[in-house]
């Protein structure tokens, strides 16, 4: 008799905690338009232009910023930054720097900033390293749907 209640309280318990979490899931907080660092710092402070120029996430210095769209981007060089200010939509990260993939699902999640792709001259930032593996399969098919979800933000 004993097990049998304690076997209805895990089982309310475990239900109770099944539908919070949905919950939770189907209502996510409202994210910022651009993923960022409490300090409003994009891309943990990595240089966005050096994924273009040096094809890796490289960390950039907190002396050379510059903003867009509310965010502080950080750049390795004076150089970087000038490529930057001169066309900011060109190398700041698509989906305001949040995964990619995640968008392409109509969700804001937040990367590691060494799982990228540039794909046609944009950069795309993913969730983990798993994620990156599914958003390599169908690539255009992920774009065309995060870009249809990022519109409609």
């Amino acid at each position: 008799m004993q097990e049998a209640i304690y076997t209805r309280r895990a089982v309310l318990g475990l239900g109770i905690g099944f539908a919070t979490l949905m919950l939770i899931k189907s209502a996510p907080a409202v994210a910022a338009a651009v993923n960022t660092s409490e300090s409003g710092v994009a891309i943990e402070g990595h240089d966005p232009v050096a994924y273009f120029t040096m094809n890796k996430p490289v960390p950039g210095d907190p002396a050379i910023t510059a903003t867009h769209e509310g965010a502080v981007y950080r750049f390795s060089s004076e150089e970087n930054r000038a490529l930057f200010e001169a066309d900011p939509a060109k190398y700041a990260p698509q989906y305001g720097g949040y995964c990619a993939y995640g968008a392409a699902k109509g969700y804001k999640a937040p990367v590691e900033v060494d799982k990228f792709s540039i794909v046609d001259g944009k950069l795309y930032l993913n969730y983990n390293g798993q994620v990156q593996s599914t958003w390599i399969k169908d690539t255009a098919g992920y774009i065309d749907k995060a870009d249809a979800w990022w519109k409609g933000q």
